[in-house]
């Protein structure tokens, strides 16, 4: 009897064992561990929410060499997120560069098929502005996510705007915004910060403050993150990530180059017919404001 009872405890064992290694063990709406992208080996989005420090995050993973495919689009005017998604026929879309609100005016470099369509050069209220005229040259060279054609095959990189394209690569598509986060932190390169014998005098984007931000990050086998850190509704003065923040938040998912993009108010994310937005009120409720650019997901034809 003593060895019947002593097999039965193993099978016991053994059984929740099993159960516990199951996929997909926590309700969907569970706020899973993250698991690293590069030790992903799957090919569909991997869509999740985390808290991390003062702020609930969204992550989307684009696989590489996927069904997937990452591009630009960029409005007339402005549009929200939803419209951008029914005009591509996206699956998934994320704010993107850099703009004036007030004359709806890209400051961030924009190129689609291979041709400039937004140049922060011609935005009068930015190059006419004295406040910004010591820092122009730092803004014309600020990070982007880029796109290109190298023979028959397609690769991505974060780069500087001034750096030279690979050997044999064309450039397709960019979205500048910047400062880097990975692997280093580029803010006062890129003239975001500015610092008076060791201290700040200068951050326009706050950023060692908490707020909403957006990024994007590649991995060593070349996927794509996508990153939306929201502010909690029943904390907007104190919830959010500094830029800091953001950045060891991506470096924890196994993410190698990253770089910020527009956030605060402009922070939001599309997928699945469903928009999450960054920032919210003194009330907490979210801030919706319609962006000039975005990154796109679809399916490839």
């Amino acid at each position: 009897m003593r060895k019947v009872w002593c097999l039965s405890c193993v099978w016991v064992a053994l059984l929740w064992v099993a159960i516990a290694c199951q996929p997909n063990a926590l309700p969907p709406t569970a706020l899973a561990p993250t698991p690293s992208p590069t030790a992903s080996p799957q090919k569909t989005l991997h869509f999740q929410v985390h808290r991390w420090q003062r702020s609930i995050v969204y992550t989307l993973l684009i696989p590489a060499q996927s069904r997937f495919s990452v591009t630009l689009a960029l409005a007339p005017s402005v549009d929200t997120l939803e419209g951008f998604a029914q005009k591509h026929q996206a699956i998934a879309v994320l704010n993107g560069g850099f703009f004036d609100p007030q004359n709806r005016q890209s400051t961030s470099f924009v190129v689609l098929q291979e041709k400039l369509v937004a140049d922060p050069r011609q935005n009068p209220r930015l190059i006419h502005n004295p406040d910004l005229a010591p820092y122009l040259d730092q803004i014309f060279n600020r990070t982007e996510f880029r796109h290109y054609r190298c023979g028959e095959t397609s690769r991505y990189e974060i780069a500087r705007h001034q750096d030279p394209l690979p050997t044999g690569c064309r450039l397709v598509e960019a979205l500048g915004g910047g400062p880097r986060l990975l692997p280093e932190l580029t803010a006062v390169p890129e003239g975001f910060v500015t610092l008076v014998n060791g201290q700040v005098s200068r951050d326009p984007l706050g950023s060692r403050r908490a707020n909403a931000r957006t990024a994007i990050g590649l991995t060593a086998d070349h996927s794509i993150v996508w990153v939306m850190a929201a502010q909690k509704p029943d904390d907007p003065d104190h919830s959010g990530l500094s830029l800091q923040a953001l950045a060891e938040f991506m470096q924890s998912l196994g993410v190698e180059q990253a770089m910020n993009l527009d956030g605060g108010s402009s922070s939001s994310l599309y997928y699945q017919g469903k928009t999450r937005y960054g920032k919210v009120n003194d009330r907490g409720q979210p801030v919706q404001r319609p962006v000039k650019s975005v990154l796109l997901v679809s399916e490839r034809s």
